[in-house]
């Protein structure tokens, strides 16, 4: 094991997959000789070439309809997003032809093309680039949304997304997470789609999270810990498909569940496992399912609007409190 960087570990990801097949490239704004605005594919270029690491205008729907092209004609492309607030440009592409390709085609013609880059609220960065986008691409058939919150879950889930996968993926990362490092073996792995993990395992209540909004989850686990309250944390790891078995498991055992997300409230995330698992597991549950969800309102500049905006480890720590129905 070594402790790596989250970008160096979707570096890795990256340059493992195109060593092993020449139709996986890169291409994407300032990917190649910038090394990429967040350094993901530093040295990227010197590599593997201009013809694989392809830097492009700034013209988000103009270079995702060349990699939907390219991954319907047998390449596997990857394209970069500067952020994913960029990406509602390209949408056209993602929602009305690579989501849709397989089904108009009879399933002749497939799109196996990975879009990837940061995702979410990243500081002072205003309402046009804190946008979290889980919901909104997990509601469209045909394609898979993974966000991982550490730098392991990253590059196995793209390697997997990368070399395994058939169908359109969106690749969720978050840029205040780049320079997070975690344990990262030196030989191959894969983590398959659609299985969420399990990040500490508990008893009491279960707290279900994805993205940075995990170290959130943790955070709290933490605390509740320090008053004799143990938490089981899970880490979706993938949205779409959503794992929403290993929850109603979980919930089985603890009673309990609480979930922090980035996304707003309304058809959210949160909003499809609290109907699945009080749908299958109604039984369990010995108090209604609460979550913790960004503020129904475009995210402001000011740091503390930004702060108010989020979820934070207090608010999830009182929400646990309220569903044990322990005193505050």
């Amino acid at each position: 094991m070594r402790q790596i960087a989250f970008r160096e570990a979707l570096r890795e990801a990256m340059s493992e997959e195109m060593r092993r097949d020449s139709r996986v490239f890169l291409m994407g704004e300032e990917v190649a000789e910038y090394n990429g605005a967040y350094k993901v594919s530093q040295g990227m270029l010197a590599e593997f070439g201009p013809k694989r690491v392809i830097d492009t205008p700034i013209t988000e729907l103009g270079f995702a309809g060349i990699g939907v092209g390219a991954a319907q004609n047998g390449l596997r492309p990857i394209v970069e997003f500067m952020t994913w607030n960029f990406a509602v440009l390209a949408l056209d592409q993602i929602i009305n032809t690579a989501s849709k390709m397989l089904a108009m085609s009879g399933g002749q013609l497939g799109c196996p093309i990975v879009f990837r880059g940061p995702n979410g609220s990243a500081g002072q960065l205003g309402a046009q680039h804190s946008t979290a986008y889980e919901s909104y691409l997990a509601n469209i058939p045909g394609i898979k949304v993974v966000s991982p919150s550490n730098g392991y879950d990253a590059k196995g889930l793209m390697k997997q997304a990368i070399r395994y996968e058939e169908d359109p993926v969106m690749f969720m990362e978050s840029e205040v997470m780049y320079g997070d490092k975690s344990e990262v073996p030196e030989e191959e792995y894969y983590i398959e789609l659609g299985k969420a993990d399990i990040k500490r395992p508990g008893k009491d209540v279960t707290i279900v999270s994805y993205n940075k909004m995990v170290k959130v989850a943790m955070g709290a686990a933490g605390e509740l810990e320090k008053e004799g309250v143990s938490a089981e944390v899970i880490d979706l790891r993938t949205i779409r498909p959503l794992d929403w078995f290993t929850i109603l498991q979980s919930v089985q055992k603890t009673n309990r569940l609480v979930i922090v997300e980035e996304q707003w409230p309304m058809c959210s995330v949160s909003s499809e496992i609290a109907y699945r698992i009080q749908k299958e597991g109604f039984d369990y549950l010995d108090a209604p399912i609460r979550r913790i969800t960004a503020a129904d309102a475009p995210m402001h500049y000011a740091p503390n609007l930004a702060a108010a905006y989020l979820p934070d480890v207090t608010r999830t720590v009182k929400l646990v409190k309220e569903v044990m129905y322990m005193k505050k």
